[in-house]
């Protein structure tokens, strides 16, 4: 770097012109300085680890992995470890809704007890439909009731809990690997009025299609009915249409589906591991993924919005990113944070009041954040695997996030 400058400074004096071969290499400046910044934040102590990566249309930009997936194991966290993205997990539905109607076996706007083996019913609007739109776009009415976070996540088998709060921030707790349910259960006892976990605060009183209330279990049963009506279960359904074609092969929502040793251990705070856990409502928040496959996610995003994807058709991707609000749709919108996607919403996909394009995500030692600008076509995103507790951790996190910013459209060009 010093020689560099002095060869610029002898050419600024004697009037010499250097070859493009032989200018300094700014772009290269840059994701060292990038590098650098990040790794400063790292050393701050509030997380354990986190990948990274600028996208654009053409591919990966940058991609790294900082600190540690495991500690214990002294084991670092690259750009292929693993781990949940929580609800950014959410677009992915998006997709299959999309993918499901290009296939002919679902329409947005059918009614969703068309195609459940159990209804579901607004108890205050018995007579208004819920569609799948309604669902995709959190305007079904639905919403998460106490027992989302009291019977929802469940501990994978044989885990230790020495040392680890019973119920965690906001009254979740961990539930028993025997005591786990699947998918349609879960759904069937909170949604039924006959269910063991109904309740009747569990629908607005508000008739489907008017109010935005973000819903965990709204989307997970919209991921249901893909798994209905293409007969296959929903993993099974994303792998052959979405994460197979892009060549995601460190993906998936089961363990299994990935190997053991790229999962990251999950922290909720630097020094109290978590147990490794599942969601019945796996849908809602449990992809698992790296920090280099969701940079092909991410492209897929990018070149679907510029009318290039290869996922979906070009109509199905204007549907996905297609605001479906208005400001009457919203009691308390989001107009402050610029990296909440909860200022509009297109078929699962959220919109931040600048613009941007993306989702984020929250769990039991997750944080993830993934969003594009549709303007410069340049995205990022940020996986970590260690909760934020306080102000300082969460300033760290912006911090990350910010820089990424700050360098995404210098080593774009």
């Amino acid at each position: 770097m010093r020689q560099n400058l002095a060869v610029l400074l002898l050419c600024l004096v004697f009037g010499i012109v250097l070859p493009a071969s032989a200018q300094p290499n700014r772009r290269q400046a840059a994701l060292d300085s990038l590098t650098a910044e990040l790794q400063a934040v790292l050393g701050q102590g509030h997380t354990n680890g986190f990948g990274v990566a600028i996208v654009n249309a053409r591919g990966v930009l940058y991609q790294r992995g900082f600190g540690f997936a495991d500690v214990q194991a002294r084991r670092p966290y690259d750009s292929h470890t693993v781990q949940p993205i929580a609800s950014v997990s959410k677009t992915l539905i998006g997709f299959a809704l999309l993918k499901a109607q290009e296939l002919g076996l679902l329409r947005l706007d059918d009614p969703i007890n068309q195609y459940l083996p159990f209804p579901v019913v607004n108890p205050h609007f018995p007579d208004a439909p819920i569609t799948l739109r309604h669902l995709a776009t959190h305007t079904s009415g639905i919403r998460d009731n106490d027992f989302y976070l009291s019977k929802n996540y469940y501990l994978r088998p044989n885990q230790d809990l020495t040392g680890l709060p019973l119920a965690l921030e906001g009254e979740q707790t961990f539930v028993p690997a025997d005591s786990a349910v699947s998918l349609p259960v879960f759904l069937q006892r909170v949604l039924t009025p006959g269910g063991k976990w109904y309740q009747p605060k569990g629908y607005l009183a508000r008739r489907p299609g008017e109010l935005y209330e973000y819903s965990n279990v709204g989307a997970s049963l919209a991921a249901y009915v893909v798994e209905l009506v293409s007969k296959q279960p929903f993993p099974d359904f994303t792998a052959r249409y979405l994460t197979r074609p892009l060549r995601m092969r460190d993906s998936g929502w089961r363990f299994a589906d990935v190997a053991a040793s790229r999962h990251a251990r999950l922290y909720l705070l630097p020094a109290v591991p978590l147990p490794y856990y599942e969601c019945a409502t796996y849908p809602d928040g449990g992809f698992r993924a790296s920090v280099a496959d969701l940079g092909k996610y991410l492209r897929e995003l990018i070149r679907g919005y510029q009318g290039q994807g290869s996922i979906l058709g070009p109509a199905s991707y204007r549907e996905l990113f297609r605001p479906q609000l208005a400001a009457g749709n919203f009691e308390d919108r989001n107009e402050r944070n610029p990296y909440s996607e909860s200022y509009n919403v297109g078929i699962t996909m959220g919109f931040g009041y600048t613009g941007y394009i993306g989702h984020t995500g929250g769990d039991p030692g997750v944080v993830a954040l993934m969003f594009f600008d549709p303007e410069s076509g340049v995205g990022r995103l940020l996986l970590l695997n260690t909760s934020y507790s306080d102000r300082a951790g969460e300033v760290a996190m912006y911090s990350i996030w910010r820089t990424l910013e700050k360098y995404q459209n210098r080593i774009a060009r």
